[in-house]
């Protein structure tokens, strides 16, 4: 059974990898990894050490500690899914690129943010 930690820290991989626009082959490539290695870190089956997830955090542009945002002190619970997950999973289905790239547009206007973008 995975451990909560490990799920919530996979599922934060999943949505900076999506929004960044990278595939799993993408990273695996990068970490010199298979991409089904990337899977098992996406689902917490699989824990990331803490020298790869630093490469990671560098890869995808964020802090290390953004693995860990929104993860609250109760291990005895698994992490909750929030919308922003709901959203980049929604997002990474649609299939015609730029309908994709409109809707980022348009959420980064209404946030007030850019996401950058490595095609």
């Amino acid at each position: 059974m995975s451990h909560p930690v490990d799920i919530h820290v996979g599922r934060k991989l999943k949505q900076i990898r999506t929004l960044r626009r990278f595939s799993q082959t993408d990273v695996a490539r990068k970490l010199n990894l298979s991409f089904q290695q990337i899977q098992k870190y996406e689902i917490g089956s699989n824990r990331v050490a803490a020298s790869r997830l630093f490469e990671l955090a560098q890869i995808l542009d964020v802090p290390p500690s953004y693995f860990f945002d929104g993860l609250h002190g109760n291990n005895d619970e698994t992490p909750k899914d929030d919308n922003g997950m709901q959203i980049v999973s929604a997002l990474a289905a649609i299939k015609d690129e730029k309908m994709k790239s409109r809707i980022v547009t348009f959420i980064e206007d209404i946030s007030g943010m850019t996401v950058a973008r490595h095609v």
